[in-house]
């Protein structure tokens, strides 16, 4: 066995007809969909991007923002504060209560 995942092949007309359908699927399954024209590959559609958290999205941003600019991002963004506020000292634990 290849472990390579078997993909799902349609005319370009169930494309068409289906489309809404199609966009559904692609949203829940996250599978390429290779489109057929005459028996030959004409094009894959594929999902897109899925959502992400705040955290994940910042999970890799101490790896490309340089040593100088991290050192004053937190007392930076504690002085502007969100709508003009400024932020308190310390991390509050979202999940104390």
């Amino acid at each position: 066995m290849s472990g390579r995942a078997i993909l799902k092949t349609m005319t370009g007309t169930e494309l068409a007809r289906n489309l809404s359908e199609i966009l559904d699927r692609l949203a829940v399954e996250c599978e390429e969909i290779v489109i057929e024209s005459n028996h030959r590959q004409v094009a894959r559609v594929i999902p897109g991007p899925g959502r992400l958290t705040a955290l994940e999205a910042l999970a890799d941003l101490y790896r490309t923002v340089p040593e100088e600019a991290a050192a004053t991002w937190e007392a930076d963004s504690r002085a502007v504060g969100l709508r003009g506020q400024r932020l308190s000292k310390g991390v509050r634990d979202p999940w104390a209560s």
